[in-house]
Formats: C-alpha cells, sequence, structure tokens
C-alpha cells in the first residue's frame, strides 16, 4: 500500500507540472521527514551524488558534442558518406543514417546528433523529393543512436546507480547498435525503391569522393580514438570525453576553422545549461532512492517480482510495456533514475545479465525520444525542419517499430549486445 501511495504521489507531482528533478527530492525529503530520519541525509545524498570521477564525463561529453555542433563537422561528415552512398536507391537516406551512427559514436548525445546530421540533411533530401514525413522521421530516429552507439550519457548514468563496468556498458551497445543501423538502412532503401518518391543522385566521382573523403576523415578519426581507446583499456570513460573534447577543439578551431570565439562560449553555455539539468535529476534522483530504500520499496517490489515472474522472458516484457508507458510522459534519463534502482535487485534472482539489460533498456528509452507527447527528438526535428509536429510523429513509427524488433532479436540471440564486451576482448 505504502508503495502504490509514494508512486500515486510521485505520478500526480509530475503531471502537475514540477520539474523531475524537484518532485523526486521534494518527495524524498517528505519521506525522510514522516519516516523521522536524520535530516543530515538529504545534504549527504546531494554530495554522493555529485561526487563521482565517473559522471565528470557528462560535461565533457556534452562540451565535446556542442563544439562539433557549432563548428559545422555534421556537414563534412554528411558529404563525406553521401559520396560513397548517394547513388544508392534512397541513398540520401542511407547517408544520413550512417552520418548520425558515426557521428553518435563522437557525441555521446542523441539531440546533438539529430540536430547536427539534420540541419544538414533535411534541406538536401527535401531538395531530391523524398517524402516528407519519412524524412522527418528518419532523422528523429536516427538522432536515438547518439543514446546507443558508445560513448552514451544514459550509458553513464547506469552504470553510476548499477556499479557495473561503464566500458562493458559502452562496448555491449556496439553490436545492437551497428544492428539498428542495418535495419534502419534496409527499411530507408525499401521505402525509397518501393515508392520511388525521390530524385537519385549521380555516382561521384573519383576526385570528388577523395575530396570529401579527406574533409570528412578528421572526424572519422577522432570517433576512432575514442572507440579505439576505450576498447583497448587505454584510459576510462571520463579521459576519453576530456581527450574527445580537446581533439573537438583542435579539429574545429586548428583543422577546419569553423569555430569562432563567440560560437565556442555558446557552446559552453548550453553545455553548462544541459549538465546543470542533468545533475540536479540526479541529486533529486539520489535523494528519492535513499528514501525508498529506507521504506524497502525496492526490496519489496524485487521480491513481488521474483515471487510472481519466474520467467526472464516475462519480466522483459512487463518491463518493456512499462518503460513504453512511461515513455509518453517521461524523457529518457527520469525513466533511467527512477525504473533501474527499482528493477536492479530483480535481475540475479531471474538469472538476467545486467550489462544486456543496460542495453535493453537504453533501446527502450531509445523509444522515448520519439514518442509523443514529449519525445525530445521530435521537438528538436520539428524546430529544424519547422515543420508540423503531427508530420514528425506520423514519420517515426516504423522506426519505432524496428527498435521493438531490435529488442526481439537482442533477447533471442544475447551475443548481439555481449559479444564484443565479453568474448571479443583483446
Amino acid at each position: 500500500m505504502t508503495t502504490l501511495l509514494i508512486l500515486a504521489a510521485l505520478l500526480i507531482l509530475l503531471l502537475s507540472g514540477v520539474p523531475i528533478a524537484f518532485a523526486l527530492a521534494a518527495l524524498g525529503m517528505v519521506l525522510l521527514w514522516l519516516a523521522d530520519l536524520s535530516p543530515l541525509m538529504i545534504p549527504q545524498g546531494l554530495y554522493s551524488a555529485m561526487d563521482s570521477f565517473v559522471l565528470l564525463a557528462v560535461p565533457l561529453f556534452l562540451l565535446m558534442s556542442n563544439v562539433l555542433l557549432k563548428g559545422g563537422v555534421g556537414r563534412d561528415l554528411f558529404n563525406g558518406v553521401q559520396s560513397w552512398v548517394g547513388h544508392w536507391p534512397g541513398g540520401l537516406a542511407v547517408a544520413t543514417i550512417i552520418s548520425c551512427a558515426i557521428f553518435s559514436s563522437i557525441s555521446g548525445s542523441s539531440v546533438t546528433t539529430a540536430a547536427t546530421i539534420g540541419t544538414v540533411a533535411i534541406p538536401e533530401m527535401a531538395r531530391r523529393g523524398y517524402n516528407r514525413r519519412f524524412v522527418l522521421g528518419l532523422l528523429a530516429a536516427g538522432g536515438t543512436l547518439g543514446i546507443l552507439i558508445p560513448p552514451s550519457i544514459p550509458m553513464i548514468i547506469y552504470g553510476v546507480i548499477t556499479e557495473e563496468s561503464i566500458v562493458d556498458l559502452f562496448l555491449a551497445g556496439i553490436g545492437p547498435g551497428l544492428f539498428l543501423v542495418l535495419l534502419f538502412i534496409t527499411f530507408a532503401i525499401a521505402f525509397s525503391y518501393f515508392g520511388k518518391a525521390f530524385t537519385p543522385l549521380p555516382k561521384a566521382s573519383a576526385s570528388e569522393r577523395v575530396r570529401s573523403t579527406v574533409r570528412a576523415l578528421p572526424t572519422f578519426v577522432l570517433g576512432l580514438c575514442i572507440i579505439g581507446g576505450l576498447y583497448l583499456g587505454i584510459f576510462t570513460p571520463t579521459e576519453a570525453a576530456a581527450i574527445g573534447f580537446a581533439l573537438a577543439l583542435l579539429l574545429t578551431v586548428v583543422v577546419l576553422r569553423t569555430l569562432s570565439w563567440t560560437q565556442l562560449k555558446e557552446a559552453v553555455m548550453e553545455s553548462m545549461r544541459t549538465t546543470v539539468t542533468i545533475f540536479l535529476i540526479l541529486a533529486g534522483a539520489k535523494i528519492f532512492g535513499k528514501a525508498i530504500t529506507l521504506y524497502r520499496i525496492p526490496q519489496d517490489i524485487s521480491n513481488a517480482i521474483t515471487t510472481h515472474v519466474s520467467e526472464p522472458a516475462l519480466f522483459v516484457l512487463i518491463v518493456c510495456l512499462v518503460l513504453l508507458l512511461m515513455g509518453l510522459f517521461l524523457e529518457a534519463l527520469s525513466m533511467l533514475l527512477i525504473m533501474v534502482p527499482v528493477l536492479y535487485p530483480s535481475l540475479a534472482a531471474l538469472g538476467i545479465d545486467a550489462i544486456w539489460f543496460g542495453i535493453m533498456f537504453v533501446v527502450m528509452i531509445e523509444c522515448a525520444l520519439i514518442t509523443p507527447p514529449v519525445g525530445l527528438n521530435l521537438f528538436v526535428i520539428q524546430a529544424v525542419a519547422k515543420a508540423p509536429i503531427e508530420d514528425v510523429v506520423w514519420g517515426v513509427w516504423p522506426f519505432v517499430l524496428i527498435m521493438l524488433f531490435t529488442i526481439l532479436m537482442i533477447y533471442v540471440v544475447p551475443d548481439i549486445a555481449l559479444y564484443v564486451p565479453f568474448k571479443l576482448k583483446l
């Protein structure tokens, strides 16, 4: 009964428009007060939420992605990929997906990926006669690759909450990320070929390919440095973020010379605002998490699950349905911070690998990024394309179904996620 009352109170606060950080913190403080526990637990919880070397990666990855966004790296990347695949059926759509995947391996941010590639790809695809709703849906869904293909800010948060290896989480995201890219490309080619609603591009000449590839090469190298360094154990995720930020500055200021001092200041300010938002939510979640733990709510839920749900498949199905429902009302980070502390204790009893579950969870919150009414990527693409939100919403539904199919395949073939971190290590 206590659990239902707490969940109802949280839902009422969220539906009434209280920001998620303050809703979690306020409810946590009330619960601690009702239990007559020391108020010193509140500042201690706030401090412990921030006192993490790993969390330094969050502002650094945000800085890196915003520097790349302001530096116009997306155009060179898109043109480089387009020179190789642009003449295929749906070639611009394929170039868009591949560009999103490559930029995702650098930025760790879905919003930045959608905005960066969308700014370049949407006008180009519109000129070539691609279906407008398809284009908008493709960019919104392609942007979600930013939280699946490493590095990934949600994976960092998941690793901090569960104390699982963030490097293993990053590596586990590679297989599902590439699998999802392949499915997106297959759908894009089929849709473009059978719909015939596009004007094919002529095949680029060898000199055009060389010129475009050379221009985009530093971006490729930046992505390889981050992923390669993590995979080989050369540096930690936090060090990878710092190195990535330094390389992003080098690329945009020295090599490409596309980043002005004003743009750098804008990138720093936007990164600061986003970091403060994330850390406030983390602090609120820490207080709320401490309170519900003292009330033994995660333990009670875990016991209830293990008592009534004995099959991992049923557990995963229930979690997916709950996340789909929550995704209609909450953004990705809030779902992660509310659900993971409650669900994580049940994994061991059901024999579910925590790294595998983290990847499944991230794919599901990818869906939350593109489902109305609060899907963040929907509004990013709407703003970039200056299009009605209805067009973006209608365009993303095929990609939501593809993501759900990906969840099914990850369950049937767990090695899609687990092969790289546990069987391919050097």
